[in-house]
């Protein structure tokens, strides 16, 4: 009996112990990594909307609105996470930064900041956060194909296997269809966002 008292009195303290070094850690861990991913999250705002020199976060935004939008519009698996201001050097509003997280990607959800200018013009995507498949999903952040989506005036994008020209199709990644529609969905998200919400139609 003293045998297992002893023993669950060590187990315990070792318990503790780790608990208490888990705490520590994460207290002294958890600020730069907050303050990595904002880093993160403006050079993508400044790649996306480049012509912004600061950026002011949205603060009235309603995630739940937005998500109704979205699902008013057939967008079920997407939702936007934050919308930033893109301000010029006169301090005028020159266009969003729309962040949509995506829930229909291959290998788990994806982030992405899509810049919007004021007259609806895509003006490039840059992804937060994407865990796809080496070689097949991931090359959705390569420049290669971020850029099919920049400086483009449309309605929404629809993605192609057949190489069909205009400028609201999306050349499919070979092999990772499922990203490709993932990140054009997100995409359109934002511009669903921006036309009823932010800056109106493309026609406006």
């Amino acid at each position: 009996m003293n045998n297992i008292v002893k023993n669950t009195l060590i187990l315990t303290s070792i318990t503790v112990i780790s608990g208490l070094l888990l705490g520590i850690v994460y207290d002294i861990t958890k600020e730069p990594i907050a303050e990595a991913q904002e880093n993160t999250k403006q050079e993508a705002f400044r790649s996306v909307l480049a012509d912004a020199s600061s950026f002011e976060t949205v603060e009235d935004f309603d995630a739940s609105e937005a998500l109704s939008l979205l699902k008013e519009n057939g967008y079920t698996s997407d939702e936007i996470t934050e919308i930033a201001e893109g301000i010029d050097g006169s301090g005028e509003t020159i266009g969003y930064v729309i962040n949509v997280m995506s829930h229909e990607a291959y290998d788990g959800d994806l982030e992405v900041s899509v810049g919007i200018a004021a007259d609806g013009t895509v003006t490039g995507i840059e992804m937060l956060s994407i865990s796809e498949t080496a070689g097949l999903g991931m090359k959705a952040d390569e420049t290669d194909f971020k850029d099919q989506f920049k400086d483009k005036k449309v309605e929404k994008f629809s993605y192609t296997k057949s190489g069909e020209s205009g400028d609201d199709k999306i050349d499919a990644i070979s092999g990772a269809t499922i990203t490709t529609n993932a990140v054009t969905n997100a995409v359109d998200s934002a511009l669903i966002y921006f036309q009823n919400e932010l800056g109106g139609g493309v026609n406006e």
